[in-house]
């Protein structure tokens, strides 16, 4: 009798879930323990999209538009979850999408490089807010936190002509109002690639110089023309004062001439630069192409082209300090607190070369997986494959030269797909994905585990570098995006 009435008691006490994913390839419902369920067992039923596939809703004995369930089982019930494919929710330029892995936490900024069109983007494609300007991008846009826009753009009457020029620094209000406009256009420099906006509001502009043949010949160098040396000047834009200014050119060696100005062996002087390295006809002798200022360290990032390195330059001296080797807070003046990516440019024999051009440097914000890290697109045009870079770099001291460290490699990401030898960039997302712009393509969002979640195809549109949003963050407010 007792037998008897345990059968009858498992009879009535477990259940069962019937599932079923409408179409069949559309993804697969999963459940949070195995059948069979007792009797009031709380169980989480999830629809998980396969690739290039969404999830709709649930019909049946669940109704609703949520991803997972959480239902409490008192009989035998059917569920079925609904996909929809890629071609119905997305636009055409959405040609990977993996629901579960894509961080939907924010939206993607986009800017056209080289020319008037900036757009903010979800992951389907849809852009959620245009910007149509009058001049076209010199090449850097970006939303302040404030929620205005600071633009590079194309002087209508260049001088100075290289890849990335500009001329024009512009804040505008998030429709595009001019609020403030600063020029660097002369015969002598211009303004070029990126400009940034500091905490105090402040921006700090990127410019080339010109060096006279006359100049060089101080330093025993004839290459038979000027060339253009890089320049930071940081403005205020109550008054257009520049307020501090750190010029290449002050920090230059050469080991080629030893009765001329500036000559010292590479190897004895690592904080300094290698005038010898380039030789280029036109002059474009560094072509740095982007800048990244750490707050918490007071220290400015700029990305190197030409030399494919990133320097390191100490913000805390005055303008008087940066012309010299000595203040600030790492007592090295103006001279590169550090520099990585090509250390046979000091003549550094053990650490080997691992960037070769190089593109938007930037540090991975707080509270994001990997925080404080270093990021920069290795264009890789040695092998024709790019690299997306994640560094670890050393404790930086008055003597980190001397005493050199190279970064450590934390993460990296290739595919044979990815190569763009100009442009481009990454950026860390929230949930430690990835986001890369392969410039003449469009957009990766890559997982820590390098699993390609999403891409974006420019439709032979090309892009200057990657900016995320959160939906959350204030200066999206001012858009009205909902």
């Amino acid at each position: 009798m007792i037998s008897c009435s345990t059968n009858q008691l498992q009879e009535a006490d477990f259940y069962n879930v019937i599932s079923t994913s409408v179409p069949i390839e559309g993804g697969e419902i999963v459940f949070s323990d195995n059948p069979p369920y007792e009797t009031g067992q709380n169980i989480t039923i999830t629809a998980v999209a396969a690739p290039n596939y969404k999830f709709s809703h649930w019909e049946g004995a669940l109704t609703g538009l949520e991803v997972s369930k959480q239902l409490v089982l008192s009989n035998n019930i059917e569920v079925v979850a609904f996909f929809i494919p890629l071609e119905r929710f997305a636009q055409q330029n959405i040609v990977l999408y993996n629901e579960q892995g894509i961080d939907h936490s924010g939206y993607i900024f986009m800017m056209e490089n080289g020319q008037k069109n900036a757009y903010l983007v979800n992951h389907e494609g849809e852009k959620l807010k245009e910007w149509a300007f009058e001049e076209r991008f010199g090449n850097d846009i970006e939303i302040t936190p404030s929620g205005d826009l600071l633009a590079c753009f194309k002087s209508s009457n260049p001088v100075i002509t290289f890849g990335g020029f500009g001329g024009v620094v512009s804040l505008m209000d998030y429709t595009g109002k001019e609020l403030w406009r600063f020029e660097v256009n002369t015969e002598n420099e211009i303004a070029h690639h990126d400009a940034t906006q500091l905490p105090n509001g402040h921006v700090m502009i990127m410019v080339w110089e010109r060096i006279t043949e006359l100049q060089l010949e101080t330093a025993g160098q004839f290459p038979g023309h000027d060339i253009f040396l890089e320049k930071l000047i940081e403005v205020n834009p109550q008054t257009n004062e520049i307020v501090w200014q750190w010029r290449s050119w002050d920090h230059m060696v050469q080991n080629t001439a030893a009765d001329n100005d500036l000559y010292g062996q590479l190897s004895d002087f690592p904080n300094k630069i290698d005038l010898n390295h380039s030789d280029l006809e036109n002059g474009d002798w560094m072509h740095a192409n982007g800048i990244f200022y750490d707050a918490a360290t007071d220290l400015v990032y700029m990305s190197v082209n030409f030399y494919s390195e990133v320097w390191v330059i100490d913000h805390s001296t005055s303008s008087e300090e940066a012309k010299t080797s000595q203040g600030g807070n790492y007592n090295r003046g103006g001279d590169l607190v550090y520099r990585f990516g090509n250390p046979s440019l000091f003549e550094n024999t053990i650490a080997p070369q691992f960037l070769f051009n190089n593109h938007h440097p930037s540090i991975v914000p707080n509270n994001y997986p990997g925080n404080g890290n270093f990021l920069i697109y290795n264009n890789g045009s040695n092998l024709e494959q790019s690299i997306a870079y994640e560094l670890v770099l050393p404790t930086f001291s008055t003597n980190s030269m001397q005493n050199y460290i190279a970064p450590e490699i934390k993460w990296s990401f290739t595919n044979l797909d990815m190569y763009f030898d100009k442009i481009s960039g990454l950026q860390r997302l929230p949930n430690g994905n990835t986001l890369i712009c392969e410039g003449d393509y469009g957009y990766w969002e890559v997982s820590a585990q390098g699993e390609v979640v999403w891409k974006y195809d420019g439709l032979g549109k090309s892009f200057w570098r990657p900016y995320y949003y959160l939906k959350s963050d204030s200066r999206l407010l001012k858009l009205n995006l909902n």
